[in-house]
């Protein structure tokens, strides 16, 4: 947890710091370009994958790749009609009753807002930059810290489905939105028990990304 704590602050910090001095501190994220985006998000990522790959080094056998179980078998597939279903049902299915009982804070448009904005960054063929960021690399780099390092990591010291559980909120948490938090816990504990019945990342890292990939396809249509 430490491991964890230290990475992302120290990732965020990097992010920060990489957007203020590309000339685009404190704007709306709907007023940063996608190139910012991009470099940013990849000052974070090289931060955690650097962390990750010293407790690997430290603690375990020196290849993250083996200590996180990042492999992948043909059975991940299922990842595909699993994020599709997560991003259309799961999350509208969680939202919903929260919309009924307190429809201010859980308007759909508020919802959607921090998606419409990201796409609104990257018109054109910027496009092509923000997949890669968002359905792409996201995926793989967060598979890797939470269901890889902090899951895994809890799992070793405390029961396995409260691990599920506590990495599950961390996840959600860590995007900063409270509207966004019970979609996401909700999906969060779908990568979890991707880990937890594989022992690996593969089948996470694939629902991850058509999850993100069908995020970006319908805000897309909605635009």
């Amino acid at each position: 947890m430490l491991t964890w704590l230290g990475a992302f602050l120290a990732a965020s910090i990097a992010s920060s710091l990489t957007v203020a001095l590309l000339g685009h501190g404190g704007q709306a994220t709907r007023d940063v370009p996608v190139w910012v985006v991009a470099i940013s998000a990849t000052a974070m990522w090289l931060v955690f994958i650097g962390f990750v790959t010293r407790y690997s080094v430290k603690h375990g056998s020196g290849s993250p790749a083996r200590d996180y179980r990042m492999s992948f078998a043909p059975a991940d597939a299922w990842g595909i009609p699993l994020g599709i279903a997560s991003q259309i049902l799961l999350v509208n299915a969680v939202n919903y009753p929260l919309s009924k009982i307190w429809p201010a804070q859980f308007d759909s448009s508020k919802v959607e807002a921090r998606a419409k904005d990201l796409f609104h960054t990257a018109p054109g063929a910027w496009i092509v930059v923000l997949i890669f960021v968002v359905v792409l690399a996201a995926p793989f780099v967060e598979e890797l810290v939470y269901r890889g390092l902090v899951q895994q990591g809890l799992g070793a010291a405390i029961d396995k489905r409260m691990a599920l559980l506590v990495t599950a909120v961390l996840f959600a948490a860590i995007h900063l939105q409270p509207v966004e938090f019970p979609g996401l816990f909700a999906f969060a504990v779908v990568l979890g028990i991707c880990q937890y019945r594989t022992g690996r990342l593969g089948l996470g890292i694939v629902t991850h990304m058509a999850f993100n990939a069908t995020g970006l396809v319908l805000v897309a249509h909605l635009r």
